[in-house]
């Protein structure tokens, strides 16, 4: 049986891969994604798990790719994480979003989180 997959949609390479880290750790199957129209083109073929999401991207906003994730019946499943640098989105989005948490994140926030969200059993490995 193949591990969870998980997206992250972040376009800072650093968050990426700290992000990309923790979701291994739990034990997930990760691809970053930095941009949203990348993002939008690999959830038309894919159906992750597991998204953390980024809210301010290039080419399309996060807002948008949540809105897409939660009005396409084959995604329905998908649990998203929110990760953004700004409360007051945050809070308008806490009802769309399975969490919201707002950066910095640290490494074993985001891998625990996502270890209960999908039931895997995290690692006690570090970035």
């Amino acid at each position: 049986m193949s591990n969870p997959l998980a997206f992250v949609i972040e376009d800072d390479e650093d968050l990426a891969i700290i992000f990309a880290g923790a979701l291994k750790a739990a034990g997930l199957d990760t691809r970053i994604l930095r941009s949203g129209d990348m993002a939008m083109a690999q959830l038309a073929v894919s159906t992750p798990d597991v998204v953390v999401l980024d809210l301010h991207l290039p080419n399309v906003a996060g807002t948008d790719i949540l809105r897409h994730i939660r009005n396409d019946p084959r995604l329905a499943q998908a649990r998203v994480i929110v990760a953004t640098a700004d409360p007051r989105l945050a809070d308008m989005l806490q009802s769309q979003a399975d969490l919201v948490l707002i950066k910095p994140i640290s490494f074993s926030q985001l891998r625990d989180l996502a270890a209960r969200l999908t039931g895997t059993t995290p690692t006690n490995g570090s970035a």
